[in-house]
């Protein structure tokens, strides 16, 4: 029975160094030889700050820029998180309708938020209904911002998952060097 005992004590040792610390090493690892940029949270720099994350969207409301998704936490990564409002909510409902107030062939994505609260993304619809706004404000020609659209437009991964989209962020960097 001791010697059971024993050999159970140095098992759940020897599992407990291999879980808790060798494969977490092993992980961070492998993340910073191969994947520094994405391990590290995607940060974006620019004149040695920090200005952002390609991965979690931002509030931008100035006319010059290309407006996110709406947020429901705010853009706030720490409490982010979908409304949870259904297809038959009023709430839902009422929210869209304030949003579209009066317009017409309003992409979805531009009065509905995103499951975490935070996508950094925009469908292509939805930046070239921005369009015409964000090349007034620029002083920009309207072919000028679709040809900024389109070269930040990502497409399907593996050319069959999810939907093309853009990133908010790197299009209004862009805008700020036109």
């Amino acid at each position: 029975m001791k010697e059971h005992l024993l050999i159970s004590i140095r098992i759940t040792i020897a599992l407990l160094i291999l879980t808790c610390g060798v494969y977490p090493i092993a992980v961070w690892a492998v993340g910073q030889l191969a994947f520094r940029h994405q391990a590290n949270g995607s940060l974006v720099e620019r004149n040695g700050k920090i200005i952002g994350s390609e991965l979690i969207g931002q509030s931008f409301t100035s006319d010059r820029f290309f407006h996110p998704r709406p947020s429901s936490s705010d853009y706030d990564p720490k409490s982010s998180g979908g409304t949870n409002f259904g297809p038959t909510s009023k709430k839902l409902r009422d929210a869209v309708a304030k949003a579209v107030a009066g317009g017409h062939d309003v992409p979805a994505d531009a009065v509905t938020s995103s499951a975490s609260g935070v996508d950094p993304h925009i469908s292509p619809a939805n930046a070239y209904a921005q369009a015409p706004r964000v090349a007034r404000a620029n002083g920009l020609s309207e072919t000028n911002v679709w040809a900024l659209i389109e070269r930040h437009t990502e497409g399907r991964f593996l050319g069959i998952f999810g939907e093309p989209r853009v990133n908010v962020l790197e299009l209004n960097l862009e805008l700020l060097k036109q």
